[in-house]
């Protein structure tokens, strides 16, 4: 076990991101968002709200989706965290991403990991959903440029290659 670091106003976090074991400081009040795009430099998910409203920073903790601008960093500490930058395999894009891209379900882009991830989680609970249960998995994800339907058919397009 490793011995803990004592830094005044600081807390040791050790959590598992994208599937490698990560060590940081944070200070209490600091968001999970925060510490993702400022500190660890995983910039993928954006502060579209900041208040848990827009799904842009979605990411996947301990299976669950959740709003890391919402969420405090503390809260990680011994936890399984995926975000936007854990979903490819290397190179190779994940299916959703190829999707994505082939459906046209995105144009500015900076809702598309919160949609991609909350999209992947689902089909991972859902493999063949309907029409119906991809717009209630995604209600959370807030869109101002592509409206809905090109991302729906691209979560659809996933489903059917299988």
């Amino acid at each position: 076990m490793a011995k803990r670091i004592s830094v005044p106003n600081k807390i040791a976090i050790t959590t598992r991101i994208n599937g490698d074991l990560q060590e940081f400081l944070i200070s209490p009040w600091q968001t999970l968002l925060d510490v993702l795009r400022d500190q660890l430099a995983l910039i993928g998910a954006k502060e579209g709200c900041g208040n848990g409203n827009c799904g842009a920073c979605t990411v996947v903790i301990d299976g669950k989706t959740a709003d890391s601008c919402m969420v405090l960093a503390a809260e990680i500490d011994g936890r399984e965290l995926q975000t936007i930058e854990g979903v490819a395999n290397g190179g190779e894009l994940h299916p959703i991403q190829k999707a994505f891209i082939e459906h046209g379900a995105l144009q500015c882009g900076f809702c598309t990991p919160g949609f991609i991830m909350s999209a992947k989680h689902l089909l991972e609970n859902i493999p063949e959903p309907t029409e119906e249960e991809i717009r209630l998995w995604i209600a959370g994800n807030l869109c101002r440029c592509t409206g809905y339907d090109k991302i729906v058919r691209a979560i659809q397009s996933v489903t059917e290659s299988q």
